[in-house]
């Protein structure tokens, strides 16, 4: 481990990951070995890094930067990450071992390698371990370059998509003691102004999903004003309320365009009891699946942020059982021809995934049946409660594997 760390440190950011992957094939006297980092689609690796090992550990590099979009196809890569479990499988070359890269269950890739001799128990206990660390490489030194970012783009930003993405959550995923949570954003072919963000608190846990009116980058700067001054709120340590009159008073005295607002569902989930505080603001009400059963939250009603600057705001409050479900969606996930969804029913069918694969499954849903070019942006945002928030979380390299989804079928 120490070497690993050294190798990352001395090397530069653009060359760490390379750099601790050498380090981890060699000491496993692998033919080769490769990271693989999620694609922004959420629906693919894509081949960033790769160092062939030779005996004496001599490595063949292309001068030149390149990225392969590898898509998912049910294989043992993408059945790696579903279910947070190494594989092994045999090839003429040697016995190939593909490792989920993760942190708090959010997939930050794959650790790929070729080894010689057939992996006993310790050597796949290595390498998840290792491939945990890997993800910490990741994290720390994507803050110094482009690379890993212009590596997970399948496709160029526009400059309003550049804006929306600056705004939300650095990771999607977040694993607690006694919740777990998943966010995702389906864009639009011109963005539409939607985000969603959370925040963990010793003791809370704060999210939002908003929804700026208008498209393309006076949407985006809409959706920034709302966003940052409800971070500036919640970092004040307000609540849902005085969050959202800030929110009201910023987006009405500077809007990027007259008449701008955005809707919002704002939430305080106390991780004690289980009690979640929620406030609508002209927003998609949220949905909570509980035994199966999927039901609309009534809350109080109001209005938009922005919309009217006197505008007051009301919350309303539910108690979380263990193995309750909340949803938050935009408006993107009901309109036109995605409003013939069986949400209810798609909610059921989804129940047993991790909200990791439960948002993509939902996203492609609306996809199906409105893209592949959507009219507007579609987020959604799942929380599922466990309980237990006094209690250790019971992990296996970065991930809690009682949580994961079920392997795909054959």
């Amino acid at each position: 481990m120490s070497h690993v760390l050294e190798a990352a440190e001395n090397a530069s950011p653009v060359e760490a990951v390379e750099a601790v992957t050498r380090e981890i094939g060699t000491g496993l006297g692998a033919r080769s070995v490769a990271f693989l980092i999620a694609d922004l689609s959420g629906r693919a690796l894509v081949r960033l890094a790769h160092s062939p090992l030779d005996a004496s550990g001599a490595e063949r590099r292309d001068g030149t930067e390149f990225a392969t979009v590898m898509p998912f196809d049910g294989g043992p890569s993408e059945q790696a990450l579903r279910t947070q479990t190494v594989q092994v499988v045999t090839r003429a070359d040697g016995w190939l071992v593909m490792a989920p890269v993760t942190e708090r269950g959010e997939v930050i890739g794959l650790l790929e390698m070729v080894l010689p001799n057939e992996p006993g128990q310790r050597d796949l206990d290595e390498i998840s371990r290792t491939a945990h660390l890997l993800a910490f490489v990741v994290i720390a030194n994507r803050r110094h370059t482009d690379l890993y970012e212009w590596g997970q783009r399948t496709t160029p930003f526009t400059l309003s998509a550049e804006i929306q993405r600056r705004l939300l959550p650095a990771a999607f995923t977040c694993e607690g003691s006694a919740f777990t949570l998943s966010g995702w954003l389906e864009p639009a072919a011109s963005i539409g102004g939607d985000t969603f963000d959370y925040s963990l608190a010793r003791d809370v846990l704060h999210f939002s999903v908003t929804d700026a009116m208008g498209h393309g980058v006076a949407s985006a700067l809409t959706a920034t004003l709302g966003v940052g001054s409800l971070r500036n709120a919640r970092r004040r340590a307000v609540g849902l309320v005085e969050q959202a009159r800030a929110a009201n008073a910023a987006v009405a005295e500077h809007p990027p365009v007259p008449g701008s607002f955005v809707t919002a569902v704002l939430g305080h989930l106390d991780l004690r009891t289980g009690v979640c505080a929620l406030l609508n603001a002209g927003h998609v009400p949220p949905m909570l699946v509980r035994d199966g059963v999927t039901q609309t939250l009534s809350l109080p009603g109001n209005f938009p942020l922005g919309m009217f600057p006197a505008s007051d705001y009301e919350a309303g409050e539910i108690t979380l059982r263990p193995g309750d479900r909340l949803v938050v969606v935009t408006d993107g996930v009901r309109e036109r021809n995605a409003a013939i969804l069986d949400l209810p029913a798609i909610l059921r069918s989804i129940v047993g995934l991790h909200p990791r694969e439960a948002v993509r499954a939902l996203a492609d849903a609306v996809l199906e049946v409105s893209g592949p070019a959507l009219a507007d942006d579609a987020t959604l945002l799942i929380i599922d409660w466990h309980g237990g928030h006094d209690e250790e979380r019971r992990t296996s390299a970065g991930a809690d594997q009682g949580r994961a989804s079920t392997p795909l079928p054959d």
